[in-house]
């Protein structure tokens, strides 16, 4: 067998974990404070919070979750752990929610902070580099790349590192800016929401339109199992 023609890369956690309330990666259920990936491997999120010093807390939490209120949810997790109260999701949540106070919002308040914490456990812009990095070589001529990811820092590895490939004559980018989902697909599936699909073709020839009508074809038909 030849190198593969196409690649799909899926980022971020899968529905499967997000409604397992004892993988810990869901505030829409009490769970674990885990987020591992493989549960078997690692420290968990709790592990990070009572090891970590707030300052360092607090710099995950902008870094990877882009979150205006870290210091101040850093702040009540460390406040939570010295009172012994911070053992489940439903807790680190509220200490979110606190931290944005009254009012109706546009996202849960523990989104980005539970996005933040897996993503800084998980390693998961790193997994993404590495992941990225090997793909030149062990794509055919001419295969194609599909990267989805659903946080903006994802993205912008993705997209930097396929304009770099297409500087070094790797391949083209198919389109300049991501693929997004339309809105029947987002009312039928709300995770979708915030997913971006970028594609990159390797060789200096670019699939034939024919081509990638195949290949919207089959991703509209989804993966076959």
């Amino acid at each position: 067998m030849g190198p593969p023609q196409g690649l799909v890369l899926d980022l971020g956690v899968s529905s499967p974990q997000l409604d397992t309330p004892g993988r810990g990666f869901s505030f829409n259920s009490p769970g674990p404070i885990d987020m591992r990936m493989d549960p078997a491997e690692g420290a968990s999120a709790l592990d990070f919070l009572e090891g970590a010093a707030e300052d360092e807390i607090a710099d995950v939490i902008w870094r990877l979750g882009e979150e205006r209120f870290s210091r101040r949810i850093a702040k009540g997790i460390k406040s939570a752990i010295q009172q012994g109260r911070l053992s489940t999701t439903e807790d680190l949540a509220q200490i979110c929610r606190r931290a944005y106070g009254k009012g109706s919002h546009r996202i849960d308040p523990a989104t980005r902070t539970f996005q933040a914490l897996r993503m800084h456990i998980n390693d998961e812009l790193g997994e993404l580099e590495r992941a990225l990095a090997a793909v030149p070589e062990g794509l055919a001529q001419r295969g194609i790349v599909a990267v989805i990811s659903f946080h903006s820092l994802e993205d912008r590895v993705v997209k930097h590192t396929y304009r770099d490939w297409q500087g070094q004559g790797l391949g083209q980018m198919l389109k300049p800016a991501p693929i997004i989902a339309d809105e029947a697909e987002r009312a039928a599936n709300p995770r979708a929401k915030s997913a971006k699909l970028r594609l990159f073709a390797r060789g200096k020839a670019a699939p034939t339109k024919e081509g990638m009508d195949q290949y919207r074809s089959k991703r509209h038909r989804g993966p076959r199992l």
